[in-house]
């Protein structure tokens, strides 16, 4: 007597594989959405942390992200996590009509977006973060 698997078998198992990988990639996909969701919000809470802690203590706001990194702020300027890039919205001071407004600090960072456009479950845009 030969032995082996018949051809229902083998189909059998070949669906329930099947139905398995149905309900695991959504499940996969949506976890790597989350996790770059998690760096995003790290990678921005670190740098609006390093443009406060560079206002702090040199009274003016850094010109570019590059100023955070020399200054030893950040060791590198961090990456957008949906773009690969480590390009930023940047928000610049704007003067207000009323105050004595030095041009100098027209040019400073003071918050930055991310760049990326894709739309999260919500309907929001990360850059909106």
């Amino acid at each position: 007597m030969k032995r082996g698997f018949t051809l229902v078998e083998i189909l059998i198992v070949m669906t329930i594989i099947g139905i398995l990988l149905s309900i695991v990639i959504p499940q996969y996909k949506n976890s790597i959405i989350k996790a770059k969701e998690a760096v995003l919000k790290e990678n921005l809470f670190q740098i609006r942390d390093s443009i406060s802690k560079y206002y702090k203590d040199k009274n003016k706001y850094p010109v570019s992200l590059e100023d955070l990194v020399v200054a030893k702020y950040l060791r590198s300027v961090p990456v957008d996590p949906f773009s690969n890039k480590p390009d930023w919205e940047l928000i610049r001071n704007e003067p207000v009509d009323f105050e004595d407004f030095d041009m100098e600090d027209a040019e400073g960072i003071i918050d930055i977006k991310s760049i990326s456009n894709n739309p999260r479950e919500e309907g929001k845009g990360y850059g909106e973060w």
